[in-house]
């Protein structure tokens, strides 16, 4: 089911002679008259050749309308059966219809009565590696920008009718389809309906990527936290749909969706589900201890130079006085030159291209690095604690969550060179107060922590085995995913 959002203009009103001169303004846009050979009947052929393919309008539908046999409109879906073909007795969606990759035929005789045919020239990009969410072991699939593969890509893992998807046109002037996936019987329909209606109520002109709906549906749009997990893996969509959550997939993005989300799957990749309970449980508090150290360590260490010496063991004491003993910038304007030249080097080696990024990073840090120690601008100490920390934000499995751990440092930076540690623990507080009003379409950010839900803990920093009911936050319709097996009550001796 597609709906409009946006008001088209009243072409209904338009004279034929109107609308192709309102197109002949463009380059792009094309009329020809032909005459049929065999009958003699002369017909226009209109389309944007930016938009058709020009392979099948010469091979396939030309020839046919120059050698066949037709004397009116109504005879070329006999012409041409293959052929997505709609007669329409008024020109009404003949605006929509071209610019969507269709031609347009009248004959000389019926100018109040066309045809249209389908040749939308398309450009799909072939199916690739995941390049942000990269795994060992697992598929290998990623989306693409087109949105009818990435459909596809998730209707193979899940072959049933429950699967619906709805599709939207959103954008005044980019008309981008927009599509919501959820599985009937599951999903709390509450949740579908909040979905559905933010998706209608957008306002906006040109709809890019699925980056440009977190911002616009998001519950709260002043928050640095993304509220919507999006992935480029169709095996997390279709098992995060049979978990009873919400797809949203845009034409022109290699990334879905998710929603509703809580923080903690914003630490969790989908390859943890691919080994044993155990050594995933590991790796996610391997992350959830990187994050809380490359957010703090660094506000750590200018409160506890700048106001807390008295804190520093007597054997480390020695080492940190040492490394600066002829470093003239305090500790605070220290650390934020290395944390700024960090960024640098992150950015300069995302926006250059792939070889050349890698050597920029990778020299650049080494270079400035090693020579602002000798140059006595910042300690030996401070470089390998911001060298820890920046590799400890790549940890996270989500690209934005990254960007936000990297914003989040800043502020923690500047209140503990204003009150120590008591302006980490201020600022702690502050964080922490943020995350608890904030809500994911509606549902608590910090759950299963707050409100606590005990049962959903078992897979959040810790991944137990696989649980037979469905996470309780999503209020789902059916809650049962799958009969756990029953315990034999027969002992066996050791040796059996």
């Amino acid at each position: 089911m597609k709906k409009e959002l946006k008001k088209k203009r009243p072409v209904s009103e338009i004279e034929l002679d109107e609308l192709e001169k309102s197109f002949s303004r463009s380059h792009d846009f094309q009329k020809r008259i032909y005459s049929n050979r065999k009958t003699g009947i002369c017909f226009s052929f209109i389309h944007f050749k930016t938009l058709t393919d020009q392979k099948m309008i010469t091979k396939s539908l030309l020839p046919q309308l120059l050698q066949g046999e037709f004397t009116k409109i109504d005879d070329l879906k006999k012409l041409l059966p293959s052929a997505s073909i709609q007669i329409c007795e008024d020109l009404s969606n003949a605006e929509h219809l071209l610019l969507n990759g269709y031609v347009m035929i009248t004959a000389e005789a019926e100018k109040q009565k066309a045809a249209f045919m389908a040749a939308k020239r398309t450009y799909d990009r072939e199916l690739s590696h995941p390049e942000v969410e990269q795994t060992v072991i697992g598929p290998k699939e990623a989306f693409v920008e087109s949105i009818s593969n990435n459909l596809n890509l998730i209707r193979k893992r899940l072959p049933i009718p429950e699967l619906i998807i709805e599709e939207y046109t959103v954008g005044s002037i980019s008309k981008t389809i927009v599509a919501v996936l959820y599985i009937e019987g599951i999903t709390n329909v509450d949740y579908v309906n909040m979905v559905k209606e933010r998706i209608e109520n957008i306002d906006f002109d040109e709809i890019t990527d699925s980056s440009y709906i977190v911002q616009l549906i998001s519950d709260n749009k002043n928050s640095p936290f993304p509220q919507l997990l999006d992935t480029e893996r169709p095996d997390r969509a279709a098992a995060v749909l049979a978990e009873g959550k919400i797809v949203i997939a845009i034409d022109g993005s290699p990334h879905v969706l998710i929603t509703p989300t809580t923080f903690s799957e914003f630490f969790i990749s989908f390859e943890d589900y691919f080994f044993n309970w155990p050594v995933a449980s590991f790796v996610r508090v391997l992350r959830a201890f990187s994050v809380i150290f490359s957010i703090q360590i660094t506000s750590i260490y200018v409160a506890t130079l700048t106001y807390h010496m008295e804190l520093i063991p007597t054997d480390l004491l020695g080492t940190l006085v040492s490394s600066r003993q002829h470093i003239p910038l305090p500790p605070f304007y220290e650390a934020l030159m290395l944390e700024l030249v960090i960024e640098l080097l992150r950015e300069a080696g995302a926006r250059l291209p792939t070889k050349v990024g890698q050597t920029i990073g990778i020299v650049g840090g080494i270079v400035i690095g090693t020579a602002s120690v000798q140059a006595g601008l910042t300690s030996n100490v401070l470089l390998i604690i911001i060298a820890l920390a920046a590799l400890a934000a790549f940890t996270t499995p989500v690209y934005k969550m990254n960007n936000t751990i990297r914003f989040l440092r800043f502020p923690f930076l500047f209140f503990a060179n204003l009150w120590g540690f008591v302006g980490v623990l201020f600022c702690s507080c502050i964080l922490l107060t943020h995350m608890i009003r904030l809500t994911s379409l509606g549902r608590p950010f910090l759950e299963p922590f707050y409100p606590p839900r005990y049962r959903d803990l078992k897979d959040s920093f810790l991944r137990f085995p696989f649980q037979p009911l469905r996470p309780v936050y999503l209020r789902t319709q059916n809650p049962h995913r799958f009969q756990p097996p029953q315990k034999s009550k027969v002992k066996r001796d050791i040796d059996e």
